[in-house]
């Protein structure tokens, strides 16, 4: 099993009609909730089929046997219940599931879609600071010898693997939030030919955490999940703490690249509400910044068959619909 499966998971439910450009269900399973979102792409106009959110029942303890029924009953409720064109879905593992480290590793053999020779992942597998043993990893090559690893255990694939199936759900691939947050940003917001070579730092903000990733265009540099999210914004004493987590970030990245100089910050957002903070974030860390808006980037013709209200959203969709968009 490796990150990026491409499997079929089927209880011989039929698979509906698919949405025209193939665009699988998205899955964000989160520490405190639960969202799926379906887009459909049709001459670059995005246009959101289906979505739906869940918040985990406080009673039940996140990755517990009562949490993986939960979940698959869930998700097999929304999907029968719900607008979604098929049941292929490219889910991604909580945050607090899955480590992010970064390495050097110079002269590494990787193939042309990143993949690693054995002698590669044993390299890899000596600069880690934890047990491989029973770890299932994903190199991700950067630039200037530099590797992205995501790493989780095999049993919490497994537990995952578990839920989509008895869901009666075709897994196409485990992705990780990372690539999803990067496939928003090229998507939406680094659309014109001069965002190509600058370099961003990607902010999305989540209710119990803040999910960091720096990216030139498509390209993943740096990422890392901070433990402050926005119910712990009430105070300055808070939010100064993100800001000097994320400043680390900045500074962390500055010594893995030779000049890398990061050219703005982007907020990413699923509602208007949280602007002024990113804004006085921004301010703190003395850096242009801009707001990515993923509501208003997509069409939604029908808001009550998708059941969300742009107005009102105060959930963030930027993993959920970059997982669709994978």
């Amino acid at each position: 099993m490796v990150w990026g499966l491409r499997t079929s998971l089927s209880c011989g439910r039929p698979v509906l009609r698919r949405a025209r450009k193939g665009c699988p269900i998205g899955i964000d399973m989160g520490d405190d909730s639960l969202k799926l979102a379906q887009l459909e792409v049709a001459r670059q106009v995005v246009t959101l089929v289906a979505a739906d959110f869940a918040r985990r029942p406080e009673d039940v303890e996140a990755g517990s046997a009562a949490w993986q029924r939960w979940a698959m009953e869930t998700i097999s409720r929304l999907t029968e219940d719900g607008e979604y064109r098929s049941r292929e879905v490219v889910a991604a593992l909580p945050a607090g599931e899955i480590t992010v480290e970064h390495i050097k590793l110079p002269n590494a053999n990787w193939d042309s879609l990143g993949g690693a020779d054995p002698e590669t992942i044993s390299r890899i597998k000596q600069k880690l600071p934890f047990n491989c043993d029973d770890m299932i990893i994903k190199p991700v090559p950067t630039e200037q010898d530099n590797v992205v690893v995501i790493a989780t255990k095999r049993q919490i694939i497994d537990r995952h693997l578990a839920i989509y199936e008895k869901a009666g759900l075709q897994i196409k691939s485990i992705a990780i939030w990372p690539a999803a947050l990067a496939n928003i940003y090229t998507r939406f917001f680094g659309r014109r030919e001069s965002d190509t070579e600058l370099i961003v730092m990607l902010i999305c903000m989540e209710t119990t955490s803040t999910n960091v990733v720096i990216c030139r265009h498509k390209n993943l540099l740096f990422a890392r999940s901070v433990a402050i999210g926005m119910n712990q914004l009430g105070t300055e004493e808070v939010m100064t703490r993100l800001s000097l987590e994320l400043a680390a970030c900045r500074q962390r990245f500055g010594a893995m690249y030779r000049g890398g100089e990061i050219d703005r910050l982007i907020f990413l957002l699923g509602s208007s509400e949280s602007r002024e903070i990113c804004l006085a974030i921004a301010k703190q860390l003395q850096m242009p910044a801009q707001i990515g808006d993923v509501l208003g980037a997509v069409k939604i013709p029908n808001i009550g068959r998708v059941r969300i209200d742009r107005r009102q959203s105060q959930t963030n969709w930027s993993v959920a619909f970059g997982l669709s968009l994978s």
